[in-house]
């Protein structure tokens, strides 16, 4: 039975995280509004502020409760997540406060769950403890996120591993302490186990920023992008710097990306409620040619569907979460990317609603609607292009069909029509009689 009740106890660390997030964390937004505030912890201003919100969180018990007692957080399930992330969706901050900030949140979990007694030790607890960043540089310039196409690669020389190639859009690699890297291990092996995953200290001989890209979102003059384009070159790195065993590579990615897709999907709730009060808020606010905007039946009309969309969406979240909570690993694959493809057109439908009641106002810096409005690309290529899921989506439920035994469809009505009439042939002869 689906359940998606709210307890007593949860509401009230909800109502807390709401007025929290609002008052205390959203004006980090404003004060550093660049991505690589967030990451950079020699950023004294930014950190004076930082550690005491982090403080109050871990007092409250909110911190990291994606995982479990034993790595200092709370063990929630991914029902009760989906409703804090709602509510940390709605800040660029929040997610760091609150000590679930991507690529850190994955990158711990696959440490938690693949990694040695000394790899925690020296990444998983600092990173735990906000004293570091991470990155994970997974995605190539010639492979995209495919990683049939990957060409980094590592091999065995003596009792190192030497890892060499490229890799692109590794988030946050200028402001990590270390990178989890995924290299071809393996070229002749089966796709799926070519692949493994190597912890590099980011000051490792041979580690090269080729440079650090902007997005749309960010000023390349300025030099505010945190998406590097890096090379290896014949990194040495020890026996032991592998994450999992070798030819692992996939699967551990696969642990790492799952769970990051639906709590990126959490968020953009968040984010589309953020938009949509906005908009709400705007057209009891404004008026044009005599009436409100919200007497408008073309704003009616952005407002009913955003609404219908968003209460939609925010359902299948919370229905992909209460598998991943109740149903065998991996019973929920199809919906996480249902999430997936879902997400980028929602986001895109509402923001843009969203901006255009507010007029000109909207495509100004002057609200977040703006900034809104760059990520709409980013939502649908972050963790892997929709068009992907999209085939997902299609070939999982295509299984759960069989083709036509026949030359016509199973539906195909002069048989169907001609079976009824031999079940009740007695009795339509009878009422005929």
């Amino acid at each position: 039975m689906l359940d998606f009740t709210i307890s007593p106890e949860l509401q009230e660390q909800l109502d807390w995280m709401r007025a929290f997030v609002r008052d205390e964390v959203e004006p980090l937004d404003l004060l550093f509004p660049h991505a690589g505030d967030r990451y950079d912890v020699t950023n004294a201003d930014a950190r004076a502020i930082l550690r005491p919100l982090q403080q109050q969180v871990r007092e409250r018990g909110l911190w990291a409760c994606h995982l479990g007692p034993e790595l200092g957080g709370q063990g929630y399930g991914q029902v009760q997540l989906a409703y804090m992330n709602e509510i940390l969706g709605r800040s660029e901050w929040a997610p760091v406060v609150f000590g679930t900030a991507a690529p850190d949140t994955g990158n711990a979990e696959i440490l938690a769950m693949f990694g040695t007694e000394e790899q925690k030790r020296r990444y998983l607890q600092p990173l735990l403890d906000g004293e570091i960043v991470s990155c994970f540089s997974m995605t190539e310039p010639q492979g995209g996120a495919d990683p049939k196409e990957f060409t980094c690669r590592a091999w065995l020389d003596g009792d190192e591993w030497v890892l060499d190639g490229e890799k692109w859009f590794s988030s946050n690699a200028r402001h990590a302490a270390f990178l989890i890297v995924m290299a071809v291990t393996d070229p002749d092996a089966a796709p799926h186990r070519r692949m493994s995953m190597l912890v590099v200290p980011a000051d490792t001989p041979g580690v090269e920023i080729v440079r650090n890209v902007s997005t749309m979102a960010e000023r390349d003059e300025l030099d505010e992008g945190i998406h590097a384009y890096l090379r290896y070159h014949e990194v040495r790195l020890p026996l032991d710097a592998m994450l999992g065993g070798p030819g692992e590579g996939f699967a551990v990615a696969q642990a790492r990306l799952g769970g990051g897709r639906v709590h990126h999907a959490m968020r953009t709730v968040g984010q589309c409620a953020r938009a949509f009060d906005m908009m709400c808020e705007r057209a009891l606010s404004r008026r044009t040619q005599g009436t409100l905007l919200a007497d408008k039946q073309a704003v009616q009309t952005f407002i009913a569907d955003s609404w219908i969309e968003l209460q939609q969406y925010r359902l299948l979240v919370l229905h992909t979460a209460w598998k991943i909570d109740n149903l065998p690993h991996g019973a929920a694959r199809t919906d996480i990317a249902m999430c997936k493809v879902a997400m980028a057109k929602i986001y895109h439908d509402i923001v843009q609603r969203a901006l255009h009641v507010h007029g000109s106002l909207g495509t100004t810096m002057e609200l977040p609607l703006a900034h809104m409005w760059m990520s709409v690309p980013d939502m649908a290529l972050a963790d892997g292009p929709t068009e992907v899921h999209r085939a997902t989506v299609a070939k999982q439920v295509l299984r759960q069909y069989e083709p036509a035994s026949g030359l016509f469809p199973s539906e195909h009505l002069p048989p169907k029509r001609e079976a009824a009439r031999r079940r009740y042939a007695d009795i339509l002869g009878a009422a005929a009689r």
